[in-house]
């Protein structure tokens, strides 16, 4: 498979994106290309293409299967299986959130549970277990707030993220006038 010079760049920047975002960069290179394949690839020719180990891909494929970034794909008399990423962009968004949820904030989540159940040892573990309330109701109204959004149509998502600047502008202008006003 030949590349085009803006589909290396999409590549090469969704594989940095994807080391920031907790995966290798192969990992992230490789959805990249099945995202914009227009066909399932086999493991071989996603090497070639990609200039990256057998091995790697393989395990790179893995990794993404595991996450349901991608799935096998069977093309008739080809008995390799082939692979096809995810094509719905909001259900590409709603399974890296869900898989950051479950490796980040649902272990912490139970950390600061079993922490806020113990009774403070000293004077010093008031203050801590203070905090860690706070950074507990946090994530908590986070996570359902999450929850809340994965469960809505994309359309409506996309309504609510556009009104959401709309909203922001029209608190901002009632926070502006009500620091205007004079105090009785």
């Amino acid at each position: 498979m030949t590349l085009t010079p803006l589909q290396e760049r999409f590549i090469l920047h969704w594989g940095e994106m994807g080391s920031r975002w907790g995966v290798n960069r192969t990992i992230g290179q490789i959805h990249a290309l099945l995202y914009l394949s227009a066909r399932p690839l086999h493991a071989e020719e996603i090497s070639e293409t990609l200039n990256v180990a057998r091995s790697n891909v393989s395990t790179s494929l893995k990794e993404l299967l595991s996450f349901g970034m991608v799935r096998v794909a069977h093309v008739l008399g080809d008995r390799r299986d082939h692979f096809e990423a995810q094509q719905d962009i909001w259900q590409v968004f709603r399974t890296v959130v869900e898989v950051r949820r479950r490796r980040e904030i649902d272990p912490t989540l139970s950390m600061l549970r079993n922490e806020l159940l113990a009774a403070p040892t000293s004077p010093e573990d008031e203050r801590t277990l203070a905090r860690l309330r706070e950074v507990h109701d946090f994530l908590e109204v986070g996570t359902a707030w999450i929850a809340e959004m994965q469960r809505l149509e994309p359309a409506t998502l996309m309504k609510l993220l556009k009104m959401g600047a709309k909203v922001q502008q029209l608190l901002r202008g009632a926070d502006e006038i009500s620091a205007a006003m004079p105090r009785p």
